[in-house]
């Protein structure tokens, strides 16, 4: 089971935050206002991600802990507005960037992603990632990966999603013929064994995104 710690300066945010988690198989060890007060647990509480409210002006209560990798040995998936800091958070432990505006589903996707290793970036977020060529060229598909069409893409990122083939179906209007089809090409051209395979290595080659 995951084990999650939530951190945010208001106590209805980490109401929130708590809310939304107890929604998903993950145990809540705690909660706290700074990192601080996890910094004295850490290591008896071992959390396997920690899940952060990043507002503006934060800094003086996580910003000298959050970007230095060596204070903090937890993933860090971190709920924010701050598009600026985007491409720093994500040299550091932050495995997970969302806006404050992320619904339920995405949080609970990001926490349980980051956990398994991956990374995990907003769609909102992805053209300011996106720009910087460090970053770009380990996501983006390399030369040995097909490339996948729009439509491939798009019903991997459903499936990404949990969808069956009915509801792809549904929602792209096509048959299920069709969508089992386009899975065949998807599993063919990422060389994969499984839906979840298929998510995984679409998400680290950049083709889709949580």
């Amino acid at each position: 089971m995951t084990r999650v710690w939530i951190c945010a300066t208001k106590a209805i945010a980490r109401a929130g935050l708590e809310s939304i988690i107890r929604q998903a198989p993950f145990e809540i060890l705690g909660s706290s206002s700074n990192l601080e007060k996890l910094l004295q647990f850490e290591d008896d509480l071992q959390p396997d991600v920690i899940l952060l409210e990043w507002l503006e002006g934060d800094e003086e209560f996580f910003g000298e802990l959050l970007f230095d990798p060596e204070m903090i040995n937890s993933t860090i998936v971190v709920l924010s507005d701050r598009e600026d800091r985007i491409v720093d958070l994500l040299s550091m432990n932050v495995r997970g960037i969302l806006p404050r505006s992320a619904t339920a589903e995405e949080i609970i996707s990001a926490v349980a992603a980051a956990a398994a290793g991956l990374i995990v970036l907003h769609p909102d977020f992805a053209e300011v990632w996106l720009s910087v060529p460090s970053f770009r060229t380990q996501v983006l598909p390399t030369e040995t990966s097909e490339s996948l069409t729009q439509r491939e893409i798009e019903v991997l990122q459903m499936l990404a999603q949990g969808l069956g083939n009915k509801a792809i179906a549904s929602r792209l209007s096509i048959s299920e013929h069709t969508v089992k089809f386009h899975i065949s090409s998807i599993f063919t051209k990422l060389n994969a064994s499984s839906r979840t395979e298929a998510v995984m290595l679409g998400l680290r080659q950049g083709f889709i995104m949580l």
